[in-house]
């Protein structure tokens, strides 16, 4: 598969993110607000959601992070009704893969090689980290994450990537 453990499973290696935190319900940090669901649905896993708590922390409210998952869907094609809440933005990373049909979109949006399309996904993934910390009001807890990353999607310099910071 595409995740490889790292530090005390809190980070993983995958394709695109060399230290791509795991999802905030896991231990993530504010960065993994990228892989959090859809806050106004009914979630499989509730019992170990920490959404919330990490949106209370970072200071973002659950309108701000719809709003801004959802605008970034649109900048990006990410409508797509077999994924989870109908956008790539929501999806979360899944260990082994995805159940539903992000798999299969991300294919579709960028090449029948796996680990190539995966790759994409979690550049754009990165990408949307940063949009959301970015609009958080403790900028004391998310600057340097909003750093790091901008400094190493430059050090990439991908001007498809770096066009969607905006």
């Amino acid at each position: 598969m595409y995740l490889k453990e790292k530090d005390r499973g809190n980070i993983r290696e995958v394709p695109g993110w060399n230290d791509c935190p795991v999802p905030v319900c896991h231990g993530g940090d504010p960065r993994a607000l990228t892989f959090c669901c859809h806050p106004f649905y009914s979630l499989t896993f509730s019992d170990i959601c920490r959404r919330n708590e990490m949106l209370k922390l970072v200071g973002l409210s659950n309108k701000e992070f719809v709003e801004i998952k959802d605008k970034f869907t649109e900048e990006v094609g990410w409508e797509d009704q077999r994924v989870c809440f109908n956008s790539m933005a929501y999806c979360c990373l899944r260990r082994r893969g995805c159940p539903s049909g992000r798999d299969d979109v991300l294919r579709e949006l960028y090449g029948n090689n796996s680990t190539g399309a995966f790759k994409e996904y979690i550049l754009r993934k990165r990408v949307l980290a940063i949009k959301l910390l970015k609009e958080a009001r403790n900028r004391d807890i998310v600057e340097h994450y909003i750093r790091k990353e901008q400094g190493e999607l430059e050090r990439i310099g991908r001007e498809d990537i770096l066009k969607l910071l905006g």
